[in-house]
């Protein structure tokens, strides 16, 4: 695949999807996407009016997005990645490329690439190794699929970070899911933790102690309101990886203990900041984790019980 590529197709137009697109078309790449808000008149204004603002082209259709895309690109919720790839069955055609970033199992990678690859395109799994928002075009990227080191070349290219980690599907995506057991679990707990210390006016002391075991990581900096921030601003997102993260340890028979807990307490994150009226964007600015748990513990008695 030549690195001259131009044209690219973004399957979902949410912070990934819109970051992503707004860099390649800084690059000088033509980019269309496609979201199924575009499909609903309360939201398609908002859609068409975030692509426009990056310069994306906001298709009116799923082929219309894809038709001569060399590489489409999927990031949308780890509960729609099997649509978006049962739409590329009866849209793709040999020569193109489907590039699965969401964050999902496995086994539901590797389902997906049997439904794109009956058509002849090839279908190259993405395990995106960092948030996004940060590095943007560059986050890391680490690829499976037949052809994995070909399209890794190619996103090079155009100034992506991508690895090619295996020929197979599922390797990539394992990587991917084990991490998040550790990392998404580290916010949970962090929420869980901060909520009791603070209900007990010991975080300071917490806080102090962890430090001291673990100097290197942040305690007693900024480290506490950046793993709370990630649950109140993903929580949801989170609750439904580390689900997909339950799946893939059944399916080597590991029982998800723990990372079925992190999705309660991400999920729960969402769900009390909506009971009590509180939207992330309209959160302190920078995010203060004192504050917000204290919001949080407005008329809660049943905080810590999780969902």
């Amino acid at each position: 695949m030549s690195t001259g590529l131009q044209k690219f197709a973004l399957i979902g137009f949410g912070e990934a999807g819109s970051i992503l697109g707004e860099d390649l078309v800084a690059a000088g790449h033509d980019v269309a996407m496609y979201d199924v808000l575009l499909d609903s008149p309360a939201s398609r204004s908002l859609m068409r009016e975030r692509a426009r603002r990056v310069r994306v082209r906001a298709a009116d259709t799923f082929i219309d997005a894809v038709a001569g895309a060399q590489i489409v690109i999927s990031a949308v919720t780890a509960s729609s990645s099997s649509d978006v790839a049962a739409k590329a069955a009866g849209a793709l055609r040999a020569g193109q490329v489907l590039l699965d970033i969401n964050s999902v199992s496995p086994a539901k990678k590797l389902s997906n690439a049997a439904l794109v690859e009956a058509t002849g395109a090839d279908y190259i799994e993405a395990a995106v190794m960092a948030p996004v928002p940060p590095q943007r075009l560059r986050v890391p990227m680490l690829l499976g699929g037949k052809r994995a080191s070909a399209v890794a070349e190619t996103l090079r290219g155009v100034g992506m970070n991508a690895t090619a980690l295996s020929d197979k599907i599922g390797v990539a995506s394992a990587v991917k899911m084990c991490r998040s057991i550790v990392i998404k679990g580290l916010e949970a707990l962090t929420v869980e933790s901060m909520l009791a210390a603070r209900r007990f006016g010991a975080e300071r002391e917490v806080l102090e102690s962890l430090n001291g075991t673990f100097p290197s990581m942040g305690w007693t900096g900024k480290l506490p309101d950046y793993l709370i921030s990630r649950a109140a601003e993903h929580g949801r997102r989170r609750a439904a990886e580390m689900r997909e993260v339950a799946r893939t340890l059944e399916d080597v028979g590991v029982e998800p203990t723990m990372a079925m807990a992190t999705a309660l307490r991400q999920e729960w994150v969402v769900d009390a900041m909506a009971a009590r009226g509180l939207a992330y964007a309209e959160l302190d600015s920078p995010f203060a984790w004192r504050g917000f748990v204290d919001a949080l513990a407005v008329g809660d008695e049943e905080g810590m019980k999780g969902s």
